[in-house]
């Protein structure tokens, strides 16, 4: 796409990071719409004539080859949940803090736009810069821009560290718990609640299960410096199948969340061993990230950023890094509380703060 196409709407790189940042926002591009805005990066992206431009759907990323020793992966995607009456985007001060209110101001655009400033400003990194914006995060994973390129073409998002511009109040927040969610399911004998007896009731079984999971002390884990709480918990039920029935089936839902130092084949066994001889389905899994704040690389980013690196609780798209042997951290402008909300914003020094500090570990001043 020519950077002079007249159709396109405006991204200005020259703007301030806030200002691109309500630029990109304004831009509506909810799942599944992402090709206005898609456009309009890879226009910008084609006037750096350091970077070289590779497009794949509505997926772009941009790297230099400068012939550095280490390669650092920056990375963010450009669809939105839903709109709610909250675009266009508008400034506002609440309690003496200033904001840009709007979709995708937390996520996460805001991120994304300080990735565009910085992707054509820095021709002299002092690592090789690999920036990546992608489709489909909000949707199912099979659609997620970032899974298809690391299925596809792993070698395009290869590098030696890796930085997720996922809202994190401008804090580093190292790798992600995974996420294991598994169907446990009692079985019994049907008949009529007069006479109960003949029966045998699934929901009563599946007061074992109930009782595992209210008594279960969640773990604290370390890993590389920063310590992760894991969590087990139901999170649904059901059985029954009329008001005079003895149900002979319960399903109890169950979401685990486990710290990256487990493989997710370890942490099924660890429910297999907490539930057994209780069937168990696997329902879906994603793998945690570890954060590799131990390679000199991560620590001078944390030393530019400055504060102290945090866990991850939440699962996010760092998994699909480690999973290729990438350490990686979420860093991005926002709050993750106000990601998705119809009051959706973020603080304007949240973004100034997230270029500060990427420019001053990637320029090393």
């Amino acid at each position: 796409m020519p950077v002079s196409d007249p159709t396109l709407p405006l991204l200005d790189p020259t703007l301030s990071a806030v200002e691109l940042t309500r630029q990109f926002c304004d831009i509506e591009s909810v799942s599944g719409n992402e090709r206005v805005l898609a456009d309009a990066i890879e226009a910008v992206l084609e006037g750096a004539d350091h970077l070289e431009v590779i497009r794949r759907g509505d997926s772009i990323v941009a790297r230099t080859r400068l012939g550095r020793d280490r390669r650092v992966v920056i990375a963010g995607h450009i669809d939105t949940v839903p709109l709610n009456d909250n675009l266009p985007t508008r400034f506002e001060t609440e309690d003496g803090v200033d904001y840009l209110w709007g979709r995708g101001t937390v996520d996460m655009k805001a991120g994304a736009a300080v990735q565009l400033k910085l992707a054509v400003e820095l021709t002299d990194p002092v690592v090789d810069l690999t920036w990546v914006w992608y489709d489909h995060e909000e949707v199912s994973d099979d659609l997620n821009g970032l899974g298809r390129l690391a299925r596809t073409e792993p070698e395009l998002i290869a590098g030696d560290f890796a930085i997720l511009c996922e809202p994190s109040n401008a804090s580093i927040e190292g790798g992600c718990n995974g996420n294991l969610r598994v169907e446990l399911r009692t079985y019994g004998v049907r008949s009529h609640s007069a006479r109960s007896w003949v029966g045998h009731n699934a929901i009563h079984d599946a007061a074992s299960i109930l009782q595992t999971l209210a008594t279960y002390e969640a773990r604290e884990v370390e890993v590389d410096g920063l310590v992760y709480r894991e969590g087990l918990n139901a999170v649904g039920i059901t059985g029954g199948v009329a008001g005079n029935v003895i149900p002979d089936e319960c399903m109890v839902h169950i979401n685990y969340r486990f710290a990256p130092s487990r493989s997710g084949e370890e942490a099924i066994a660890h429910l297999r061993e907490l539930f057994p001889g209780v069937d168990l389905t696997v329902v879906d899994l994603a793998e945690g990230a570890r954060p590799g704040l131990d390679d000199p690389l991560a620590q001078d980013f944390v030393a530019a950023v400055g504060g102290e690196a945090k866990p991850k609780y939440g699962w996010t798209d760092v998994a699909r890094f480690s999973a290729l042997g990438v350490p990686a951290v979420n860093y991005g402008p926002g709050d993750p509380q106000k990601a998705h909300a119809d009051d959706e914003r973020v603080p304007l020094a949240h973004i100034e703060e997230c270029e500060r500090g990427l420019r001053a570990w990637l320029t090393g001043n």
